[in-house]
């Protein structure tokens, strides 16, 4: 029996997730009330603090949520680092695009709320996208050509892949799948990521 309440309390806060997310495509996370996702969930109001203490406690744990599809995909990048460099890019590339079609309402969340969501919000995003330039810079720094980079170098690299990467996929938000915008966007997407390793390549830090 213990078990069965805790897994229907998890059922309950993953409704709750869910529910803050169909809400808020059509709004901001700001604009959201406890009764509005309480009523969408079918619970009382009274419910909703077993689970979250408020809604912007809510948006820290979506955020928390989201970003793991952001950071799914620079591993993906970095699974894919002994392969030649076109095909690193284009994996890449269609990761991003799948990953958006897959969960469009978390990175439409995150593209919401990265500006105009609740402080707490707004700097637990800040925050996520930084642990993913952290994570992404150690992994670089294992790359061949960039044992002698400066380690701000590497956090610069690091900063302009990832920052490509969340543009991109706010970009795609707006196209329909298949679609020939959709590819535009994929398209500029990878000339910049070969840019950069082109200037990666040739890169030598001042100090080396």
């Amino acid at each position: 029996m213990a078990q069965t309440r805790v897994e229907q309390k998890e059922r309950t806060r993953r409704a709750i997730l869910d529910a803050a997310l169909s809400l808020s495509e059509g709004s901001a996370l700001v604009a959201l009330s406890l009764r509005q996702v309480a009523k969408e969930v079918g619970i009382v109001p009274t419910a909703f603090y077993r689970h979250f203490p408020s809604i912007e406690h809510l948006g820290l744990a979506l955020v928390e949520e989201s970003l793991d599809t952001l950071r799914a995909l620079l591993r993906e990048l970095r699974h894919t680092a002994g392969e030649d460099a076109g095909t690193i890019i284009d994996g890449s590339v269609a990761v991003l695009v799948e990953q958006v079609r897959q969960d469009h309402a978390h990175y439409g969340f995150i593209a919401r709320e990265r500006f105009a969501g609740p402080a707490g919000v707004r700097d637990a995003i800040a925050r996520g996208i930084e642990l993913a330039e952290r994570e992404l810079a150690t992994d670089i720094a294992h790359l061949p050509g960039t044992d002698t980079w400066s380690e701000r170098d590497l956090e610069v690299l690091s900063e302009l892949i990832v920052g490509s990467m969340v543009t991109t996929a706010e970009r795609l938000l707006s196209t329909e799948p298949g679609s020939p915008a959709e590819e535009r966007i994929a398209e500029a997407a990878r000339t910049q990521l070969r840019m950069m390793l082109v200037g990666a390549r040739n890169w030598r830090s001042r100090n080396s």
